[in-house]
């Protein structure tokens, strides 16, 4: 039987980048999964490149795999972002100073390793019922493979457990994650003749300004639980202009925002159309368009949900918020309770430093057979 350290090595050695297919780390889970007989459904589908992406739904013996309707999924990403070529132990892991190293070692691999040795030290009759274990596949480019499983309709928890690294503090609450991409349209002409044209790159500028002005204000409504707590704007990429000579008559950035739980998800649509009009009512002629490329409000479970609770007490830390951004938004709006939860810290992900406490991962299975059990 492998331990904890040796699924995760097994797992990080499994290349899994979003431009790729995940089926490598889904089959290695059947494998385990099937050793503990447990059922496997794989839901298949193909990303707008063609390439093949599975997702993967398991169950305890003799449960009926095909119901939905279910009382506790644990539910966990295959996917990690994209390794730069400088990081060249990204899929070779070593263990350095209690901690295991490697890309997707706490982003999310890492709670995978501890949902698959949770199963497989477990007694095969010792299983909630109503139990299942749900792997998905890009969840870094939009939680594609969540949003499949629910508009299909396989998949109607009460109560879900997403792996994401919190330092093991049940997260309750989360921000929203939205992204938009704006358009500015002047008209171009000769850099001699500027009054002959209408510089994009200006026209997006006096917007930017405007974005960020309107982050200062939000800035104001501060909530606490979060950190930092209150909704945050970016302006993460710019691009304009064709020649250097030559008026720009296109400048296009990307915009991000992360709202707080309970505000709406379109806040910065909003604010940008009515900017736009007042800028074109009082003569300027730049239009603007706007291409939403993900719309995800915040969740928030009740602090004193049982499930809260339970992890709240087997931890003995106590629930937090996260910033950044997960499936919890989309189950939130099909579940009664859920929570975000697993080994490591965020703060190491998506990089070189990316690692996870081994400590975290032998005390994140137990936690794991405690919550799988039958009462």
């Amino acid at each position: 039987m492998k331990t904890v350290i040796e699924h995760l090595s097994n797992l990080i050695r499994k290349d899994s980048v979003s431009s790729i297919s995940n089926r490598a780390v889904v089959d290695y889970a059947i494998e385990v999964l099937h050793a503990a007989e447990w059922q496997t459904r794989l839901a298949a589908y193909r990303d707008a490149a063609g390439i093949e992406k599975v997702n993967l739904i398991a169950a305890p013996p003799r449960q009926q795999i095909e119901n939905p309707a279910v009382d506790l999924v644990f539910m966990c990403h295959t996917d990690t972002v994209p390794h730069a070529a400088a990081w060249t132990r990204a899929l070779d892991p070593f263990e350095r100073d209690g901690l295991l190293y490697g890309c997707g070692a706490c982003d999310v691999k890492g709670f995978l390793a501890c949902l698959l040795t949770a199963i497989s030290e477990s007694h095969a009759g010792r299983f909630a019922d109503g139990l299942r274990l749900v792997l998905t596949a890009d969840e870094e480019v939009g939680c594609v493979g969540a949003s499949q499983l629910l508009s299909a309709g396989l998949l109607e928890p009460q109560r879900v457990v997403i792996g994401e690294p919190t330092s093991l503090h049940v997260a309750r609450a989360g921000k929203g994650y939205c992204v938009a991409e704006i358009t500015v349209l002047g008209h171009e002409a000769h850099s001699a003749h500027p009054q002959q044209g209408q510089s994009a790159i200006y026209g997006a500028a006096r917007l930017i300004t405007a974005i960020e002005q309107y982050a200062a204000q939000l800035m104001q409504e501060q909530d606490n639980f979060y950190s930092p707590g209150f909704t945050t704007l970016n302006v993460g990429t710019i691009q304009g202009g064709t020649a250097k000579n030559i008026v720009p008559g296109q400048c296009k950035f990307q915009l991000e925002w992360r709202p707080l739980p309970g505000r709406p998800a379109d806040v910065m649509l909003q604010l940008i159309k009515k900017t736009a009009e007042q800028r074109q009512n009082g003569g300027a002629c730049c239009q603007y368009e706007m291409k939403v490329m993900r719309q995800q409000t915040g969740f928030e479970t009740d602090a004193d949900s049982p499930l809260v609770r339970a992890l709240e007490n087997l931890t003995g830390r106590a629930a937090t918020s996260i910033p950044f951004a997960s499936e919890a938004s989309l189950l939130a709006t099909f579940a009664d309770e859920v929570v975000v939860f697993g080994p490591g810290d965020m703060r190491t992900a998506h990089s070189e430093r990316e690692c996870v406490p081994i400590s975290e991962l032998e005390e994140a299975v137990a936690v794991i057979r405690m919550l799988m059990r039958a009462s």
